[in-house]
């Protein structure tokens, strides 16, 4: 089973790892925002796989903030790959009530404990830290999870932990919406 929680895919995206240098997490939105400060609705659906009228519904639910000049942040484009990632697997309003627990109100950053770009970046790193060591238990990935977010310093006290924990829901989530999609090819064979 362990070689289904392996996509190939750049988390949250429809971009193959392999095709795009292997690159990931920042290194990744750092690529895409090399020439520019933000890209459009058009990249993003490039990028994600998301059609405009789904963005679109996310921003007018609140879910996704509204654009600068047409064009999406660098964290903007990270919370919408979280969201990505894990909405086969969650419902849509436990994505969100798993973002406000780790950054509170979209528009306000003073109670943000971590940018959203750097959440990706962990998730990114923490998914293929347990792909390449193919864990086998809960424990091991709380040990990935506790070593990848061992340079995150604590703007309040606490926020380590919620931050380790949202992590350990994000990895589970999209684990298991690799093996659903898994699942669900092996089916559409019968």
């Amino acid at each position: 089973m362990k070689l289904w929680l392996d996509n190939g895919l750049i988390p949250g995206t429809v971009l193959k790892k392999e095709e795009k240098g292997n690159l990931t997490g920042m290194a990744f939105l750092d690529n895409i925002y090399y020439v520019s400060s933000g890209v459009m609705l058009t990249q993003i659906r490039d990028i994600s796989g998301i059609d405009g009228s789904t963005l679109q519904n996310w921003v007018k639910r609140g879910w996704v903030s509204n654009t600068v000049n047409k064009k999406y942040s660098k964290d903007q484009l990270a919370r919408i790959l979280i969201i990505n990632m894990l909405r086969n697997c969650m419902l849509l309003e436990r994505v969100d009530r798993l973002l406000h627990y780790i950054n509170g109100e979209l528009d306000d950053v003073r109670d943000d404990i971590i940018p959203e770009s750097r959440l990706y970046d962990y998730i990114c790193t923490i998914y293929d830290r347990y792909i390449e060591e193919e864990c086998e238990c809960e424990a091991q990935l709380d040990a990935i999870i506790c070593e990848t977010t061992a340079d995150y310093t604590e703007p309040v006290t606490g926020a380590r932990q919620r931050l380790n924990s949202a992590l350990k829901i994000i990895i589970i989530a999209y684990l298991a919406t690799i093996a659903g999609n898994k699942a669900n090819e092996l089916f559409l064979e019968l």
